[in-house]
Formats: C-alpha cells, structure tokens, sequence
C-alpha cells in the first residue's frame, strides 16, 4: 500500500515528466509535421517569432532563437499555402559555410538568425560590429562563431569559430555538459 507521499509523487511525477516533454517540443517544433502543420500551429507552440521574413513566392522565414546560453536558433520555412516546410536549427558549421565576405547583416541574419544582445559588441577604433553565436560543433563540443561586419556598410569582413572554453578548468564543455546551467 502507497503512503501519502508515494502516492503523491506517483501523480506528480508522471504530470511533471508530461510538462517537461511538452515544454521541450515548443522549444524546437519537433512535433509539428511538415505539410501539415500551419503557421499558426508553429506559433502556438512556440511562441512569436524573434525575426521573420517574406519570401518572394508568398513563403515566410520563421526565426527562433533559443538563448541566452542555448546553442539553438530553429528557423521554421514556411510554404505559400501557410503550412510548414521544414524546420532547421541553423547555427551549424553548414549553415556558417554559407556566409561570405561581401555579405550584408541582413544577408547573414536570414541564414542563421540573430545572435543575443549581449554577444554584439562595437569596437570604434576598428570601425566594426562582432556578433557572436553559440553552438554544437560537428565533434559535440559547445563553440562559438563570430561574424566582424565593417560598422559602416555593415558587410562581413570576415568569420571565424573557436571552442566555448568556459570554467575554471579552461576546457570546452560537450553540448549538454555546460557549467552553470
């Protein structure tokens, strides 16, 4: 026979675990099926976009960025007839290929998104805007790329990824494994 407190955590637990997966599908959209889903079903799950964009068909570009410390930004592509194409989470050394110098910031925002407010920084004596995303390297480890845009023309200069080392042991945690989460 269950006491009061087992039988409470046999309800609670099972409720619990049931929140924990619900909140984990609003975080990426893994529930919603392309070509059935609609707009209006990604954004119920996962909230209002942070950026978004029309395509030149009637298609829209959704952008989620799953910060501040998260890895993650889903971009959710969106058909003509309002349902869902495909979800991608974007900040990934394919995606990084993609951005070149010459390139505007709207140019690389539409590729992998916004990076957090707190990693854009302006150096005046270089006349240039860093931005900065984390993410989950092709080896598991958590890193970082950065975007050096002129502060002018806001067009790349150049980029570069190098491991996240955080912690006082000076060592890249695996994605997952990060100190103070």
């Amino acid at each position: 026979m269950l006491t009061v407190t087992e039988r409470g955590r046999a309800f609670v637990l099972p409720l619990l675990a049931t929140a924990l997966l619900s909140a984990c599908a609003s975080y990426s959209g893994r529930d919603l099926v392309p070509g059935v889903a609609t707009q209006a079903d990604v954004v119920a799950q996962m909230g209002a976009p942070a950026m978004q964009w029309e395509d030149a068909d009637g298609g829209r570009q959704l952008a989620y960025p799953r910060g501040p410390e998260g890895p993650h930004t889903f971009m959710v592509f969106i058909a003509p007839d309002g349902h869902v194409r495909r979800i991608e989470n974007v900040p990934s050394e394919r995606h990084f290929a993609g951005i070149s110098a010459g390139m505007t910031e709207a140019e690389v925002l539409r590729i992998i998104g916004p990076s957090q407010p707190q990693w854009t920084a302006f150096f005046a004596a270089r006349d240039e805007l860093v931005r900065e995303w984390r993410y989950c390297d092709g080896g598991n480890v958590m890193a970082k790329f950065d975007v050096l845009f002129d502060g002018t023309s806001l067009r790349v200069r150049a980029t570069f990824s190098r491991p996240d080392y955080r912690g006082p042991d000076s060592i890249a945690p695996t994605c997952g494994q990060v100190p103070g989460r």
